[in-house]
């Protein structure tokens, strides 16, 4: 069948009307337009309900320089009405903190240990932990971690416990699982990792279960100690009604090569544990591997979905990014607040994305 030119041009002319009257679907993952006050990386992260709404807030970490000077108390608020960060208090302590975390329960923020760096490069296990109120700005020391960690993992449970699971402790990773009590600031010890026992490992809770996903090893190799990562996870399931009790269980890694300080939490509504970012080569801070090798970030997010017990691909992240203690979630919206870029800068920016299945 011939089509005339003119039939032709006019056919063109409402495709091209049609498509522009299309809107175009909006990106799973954008860099948000506002900005922490200034690059930090390795920092605690957590949301909360402030003074102007719902609140991404940000607390300790490693600032541009990536030396021992630049390890950092700072602490940043970003109101996600209004796109605007601010410096608020520091957190109380004498030097600066790298890879402490930090959990919200029942309005308040909990921030855990971390570790000091000396100026001849000797690392501390910092024991602190700290109340952060939103709704005065002030800080509430509590009582210390029984064994201090750092680079570990903390998930929130019935709005009341707060686990921390494996990390660093002084000289080697510990299997211990501690249970802080918010209500009475007494902390127990829970049913230990028995997993290999790692740090900069990631994961989260939804409903009973955690799932830690995974990390850095230490090894003895020849005399000398080697960190390498650790490609594992494992699924623990808590019992309610005695919440010291963990039933862990080793589950499939996920595809793909081991991350390391990912991002991560967990989605109760979805029943599945969020991962995002994170670095493909252990490195102690400024993201130059243990081998010498730079490390890159991953670009992409994934989730593992608890009711079946599998992984599943999520969409690729605006700006690749490493070196992260944490992802917040505001509404349907998750954030991820600095870290380092892929040349290991740090960085002040925020990407956030969303999950349309």
């Amino acid at each position: 069948m011939q089509v005339t030119t003119a039939a032709a041009m006019l056919l063109t002319a409402l495709t091209l009307a049609g498509c522009e009257r299309s809107p175009q679907p909006e990106p799973l993952s954008q860099t948000a337009d506002f900005a922490l006050p200034e690059p930090i990386s390795n920092n605690a992260v957590a949301v909360a309900d402030g003074p102007e709404g719902p609140t991404l807030y940000s607390f300790n970490g490693l600032k541009a320089g990536k030396t021992w000077k630049d390890t950092s108390n700072a602490a940043f608020a970003c109101v996600i009405a209004t796109r605007s960060c601010k410096t608020i208090a520091s957190v109380p302590v004498p030097e600066g903190r790298l890879a402490s975390a930090a959990v919200t329960v029942a309005g308040k923020i909990y921030i855990f240990g971390g570790y000091s760096v000396a100026a001849n490069g000797d690392e501390l296990s910092t024991p602190e932990v700290f109340a952060f109120d939103p709704a005065t700005g002030r800080y509430e020391q509590k009582a210390d971690m029984p064994t201090p960690v750092d680079d570990m993992l903390a998930v929130p449970y019935q709005n009341r416990f707060i686990y921390l699971i494996s990390g660093w402790h002084d000289e080697a990773n510990v299997s211990v699982v501690q249970m802080f009590d918010t209500q009475t600031g007494a902390w127990t010890e829970a049913t230990p990792f028995p997993g290999t026992p790692v740090f900069g490992h990631s994961g989260g809770i939804a409903g009973n279960s955690i799932i830690v996903s995974d990390g850095v090893a230490s090894v003895f190799a020849d005399g000398k100690r080697k960190f390498v990562a650790a490609k594992l996870t494992w699924r623990g399931d808590i019992d309610p009604n005695n919440p010291t009790q963990i039933s862990w269980r080793g589950v499939d890694a996920h595809s793909g090569v081991v991350k390391y300080r990912m991002a991560a939490i967990g989605d109760d509504a979805g029943q599945r544990i969020i991962f995002a970012g994170g670095g493909d080569n252990p490195y102690n801070y400024d993201g130059i591997g243990y081998d010498g090798v730079p490390a890159k970030p991953s670009g992409g997010f994934f989730a593992y979905d608890l009711k079946s017990d599998k992984w599943i691909e999520l969409g690729r992240l605006a700006e690749p990014g490493m070196d992260h203690r944490g992802l917040a979630k505001a509404g349907q919206e998750y954030y991820i607040l600095g870290g380092m870029d892929a040349e290991q800068n740090v960085t002040d920016r925020i990407v956030k994305f969303r999950i349309d299945r």
